[in-house]
């Protein structure tokens, strides 16, 4: 077993910067596909998801050329099959993007159902709804997601989301950038890594207009050709640094930041009593008295991510007072909850509300990371936890964060991997 051993209890201090966006990268990859040319696309986070849909497109017949540790050129001229290998599907959530994609290029696509974390049924109906509002006939069965194009081409049309889905507005953003026509997405979602999206696209010679607000316009174009494009920074990563500070307390400048797409954190930290200084691409996050409750519940953006909702509960479990954190967007986020209280945390969950008690002190524990965001505040609580912390199941936390133990590491904390014997043993005989 691999994991991470915390020591706690030590304030953090000094400087980190922020990889490119997860969330940006997994939706930008995917879209090399409707590119004929080749796209050198830099600000790429070494993380294992980012591997994966890497290793998906070779398998599908792109070339993909590694420049550096950040960026890769990606040329998809030569592919000619939309059927993607399972295997390595089913590892990620973000495998839905590559139907939008191949919608968009081949007018066909066949991908297994996507993995990643589990949240409850998290559902791609939203999706399919777009797809076929374009032309698209899609069938789920079998174990594959069989989309085709009954013109042979997406057509564009007026696709009203009956939920704000990012996921859905960004695939239907791919279906529709080759498309016969204009398709508009009404009630949209507005993330930044949807702007990023759109404006990677447009930068290829795509016509998106209204990414960022509720409704998007985008006009069908022939073709897409190559160039250069750089991925924003991490939002998550960079807020998970942000509570991890107010957490231990102490004081660290996050560095190559949009401060802008942190300002629902910030405000939130704020209120907890942490200061936050806005400068031009960085934050500094100071942390010198307890923290205080607050209330705190997740909206699509500009709200209160629902990816960092694991994060600020650690956070809230060292607060003065009762807390009530409200998940407005998943089911099954709370997960996490028996493992913050085997370190002592005081949380009561009645369906999508967690009542948190703070108490003074969080103390080490072995715990497991049972979803990525979920594993990211562990090690929170771990770092600000009295003893020792051990954490398994890290591979959920890797999906999601460049080097993490070398970044903490850096500003202070006391984190390091551990392989126990019998892995060891395993790797060798394999």
């Amino acid at each position: 077993m691999t994991k991470y051993v915390i020591n706690g209890g030590k304030p953090l201090y000094g400087a980190v910067d922020i990889s490119g966006a997860k969330n940006a990268a997994v939706a930008i990859l995917p879209a090399a596909l409707l590119v004929n040319g080749v796209c050198r696309i830099e600000n790429i986070p070494q993380i294992s998801d980012v591997t994966l849909i890497l290793n998906i497109l070779q398998e599908l017949g792109a070339d993909v050329r590694t420049i550096n540790r950040t960026t890769v050129e990606i040329d998809c001229s030569r592919i000619r099959n939309a059927k993607v290998p399972d295997a390595l599907a089913r590892k990620i959530r973000a495998s839905y993007y590559l139907i939008g994609a191949l919608l968009g290029r081949f007018g066909s696509a066949e991908v297994p159902p996507p993995g990643g974390c589990d949240f409850g049924g998290r559902p791609i109906d939203q999706h399919i709804k777009g797809f076929a509002a374009m032309g698209a006939e899609v069938d789920v069965k079998g174990g594959l997601i069989r989309a085709v194009a009954k013109k042979g081409r997406m057509v564009g049309t007026t696709v009203y989301m009956d939920m704000v889905s990012v996921g859905a507005t960004m695939n239907i953003m791919l279906a529709a950038t080759l498309a016969e026509g204009t398709t508009i997405i009404e009630n949209a979602a507005k993330e930044p890594h949807v702007v990023d999206l759109a404006n990677f696209l447009n930068s290829m010679g795509a016509s998106i207009m209204g990414a960022g607000t509720d409704v998007i316009k985008i006009r069908g174009v022939s073709h897409l050709s190559g160039g250069s494009y750089s991925i924003i920074p991490d939002q998550i990563e960079a807020g998970t640094y942000m509570a991890a500070v107010a957490a231990t307390g102490g004081e660290v400048l996050i560095q190559g930041v949009i401060p802008k797409h942190l300002e629902c954190i910030t405000a939130k930290l704020i209120e907890m009593g942490a200061d936050v200084e806005e400068l031009d691409d960085a934050v500094r996050v100071r942390r010198t008295q307890r923290l205080i409750r607050t209330n705190v519940k997740t909206l699509p953006y500009p709200g209160f991510p629902t990816d960092m909702q694991p994060q600020v509960a650690a956070c809230l479990c060292l607060a003065d007072g009762t807390s009530v954190l409200t998940e407005g967007v998943w089911d099954n986020r709370y997960r996490y909850v028996d493992e913050f209280r085997r370190m002592g945390a005081q949380i009561q969950v009645d369906g999508k509300v967690a009542v948190i008690e703070g108490v003074k002190q969080l103390t080490g524990a072995c715990v497991e990371a049972c979803d990525l965001r979920a594993g990211a505040a562990l090690v929170i609580a771990g770092l600000a936890a009295q003893g020792t912390t051990e954490i398994s199941q890290i591979r959920h936390i890797e999906r999601g964060y460049e080097d993490i133990v070398r970044k903490l590491s850096g500003i202070g904390a006391d984190i390091r991997v551990v392989v126990t014997p019998d892995e060891a043993k395993a790797a060798q005989v394999g």
